[in-house]
């Protein structure tokens, strides 16, 4: 009994050894037939085709094969001649065009297959050629359809009476049968056609809304840029021309207009190369570098307008997509500010908490009482300055969200965004 033991427990490490081994080249074969499938799917169609047809022409001739495929009418047979050697040939090489040209294929395929069985010649594997005609023309005829289908109802009808004027014992149900085969193997066809075009019609769908994706984020990008550069340089220079009696205040001015200019045609410079990205520089992130929040509140304030910032928390480290959505909130505001409100004192805060980043922008009211930034609408539009809010709740939303803008309960304007940390424009 001990011996017995010994002896099993001696052929555990052999038996595991011998899964790892078959486990092994189970793997090797996977990875093998995945590289000679990819190697197959990189050649050319005309190619693929070409090699098919070639082998499946010798196929025809081999002796385990040569004995199997299609038949119909029970017609008598006859040895082996040079007839029948070219029909299975034209069965069989035709499928070099089964997908460029589908139509011909099947009609050589078809005419072979008939003048075979009206000859009674021995059956062959080249026969179920007509099959794969069938299939293909199903799968890749894209013209004259109709056309075609009527013609192969034409000539089965023109095959089914000749059959029966040579004494064929095939009745209507056998026809029937065989022509529902037909049928079969075309339909077939016709659905693989029919993903095929679902699938082309997914991605083109797929790729016009992320074009229409791309365009709207340069819409937003060009109007963020332009109308907070612009802006501030409208203002800065409108000021300039009340500071003659002040040159040192005027070269303050003017150095101001020069950085903001500066900082405008280096954000639409990026846009540019975005627009005319091509290859492997379109494939890259094309998202814009957003700027720190304390530079832009510095510059608003240069500019003349006066802009307090306050930050409480530690910030989580930020998706780039959630920092530049938080730069353009703040820009945009101030922007307003500047063009809705010049003069009145605005409060930037920026609250992180866990996960999420608050920004709050408020405008005291101007004297009059008035709204100092743009009003809403009922829906929240943006209704005097086009894309300017609107854009920003796009931006906020898309990155799940939230996004509030209107009157602050002091008469002036406020605006809040709650940004997740992780978001990814």
């Amino acid at each position: 009994m001990e011996d017995r033991a010994a002896a099993v427990a001696g052929t555990e490490p052999r038996t595991r050894d011998g899964a790892f081994a078959r486990a092994g080249l189970g793997a090797a074969a996977i990875l093998r037939l995945r590289s000679l499938s990819g190697w197959w799917r990189s050649r050319s169609t005309a190619t693929r085709d070409g090699e098919f047809a070639l082998v499946f022409a010798l196929l025809s001739f081999t002796a385990p094969l040569s004995k199997i495929g299609a038949q119909f009418g029970d017609l008598p047979t006859h040895g082996t001649s040079a007839a029948s050697v070219l029909l299975t040939l034209g069965m069989t090489l035709p499928m070099a065009v089964r997908t460029r040209w589908p139509a011909a294929c099947l009609a050589l395929a078809g005419t072979c297959f008939a003048v075979h069985a009206l000859l009674g010649c021995p059956p062959t594997f080249g026969s179920l050629g007509l099959y794969i005609a069938l299939y293909s023309a199903g799968a890749h005829q894209n013209r004259l359809r109709r056309v075609m289908v009527a013609a192969v109802a034409a000539g089965y009808l023109v095959f089914a009476i000749a059959l029966h004027e040579m004494g064929s014992p095939d009745g209507l149900v056998d026809h029937l049968l065989f022509s529902m085969v037909l049928a079969v193997a075309f339909g077939l066809g016709v659905l693989v056609r029919e993903r095929r075009v679902r699938e082309a019609e997914r991605r083109r769908l797929s790729a016009r809304a992320a074009i229409a994706a791309e365009r709207s984020r340069l819409a937003r990008e060009l109007h963020d840029v332009v109308t907070h550069h612009v802006t501030a340089m409208v203002v800065q220079s409108g000021a300039a021309q009340y500071l003659t009696d002040s040159p040192e205040k005027v070269s303050e001015a003017l150095g101001a207009i020069n950085g903001t200019g500066r900082r405008a045609l280096a954000e639409l410079r990026f846009l540019l190369g975005v627009l005319e990205a091509t290859g492997e520089s379109a494939a890259r992130d094309r998202t814009p570098t957003p700027g720190r929040v304390p530079d832009l509140v510095e510059q608003t304030r240069a500019g003349g307008q006066p802009v307090d910032l306050v930050e409480d928390g530690e910030q989580d480290p930020m998706a780039i997509g959630a920092r530049l959505t938080a730069y353009r909130v703040v820009q945009e505001s101030l922007t307003n500010a500047v063009k809705h409100a010049a003069g009145q004192s605005t409060l930037v805060r920026l609250a992180h908490t866990p996960g999420w980043t608050d920004v709050e922008v408020t405008t005291a009211g101007t004297s009059g009482g008035a709204p100092a930034s743009p009003v809403l609408g009922d829906g929240g539009a943006h209704i005097s300055g086009g894309r300017g809010l609107t854009g920003l709740r796009e931006r906020v939303e898309m990155l799940g969200g939230e996004f509030t803008a209107g009157p602050s309960p002091e008469g002036g304007f406020r605006v809040h965004a709650r940004i997740p940390a992780g978001g990814a424009a």
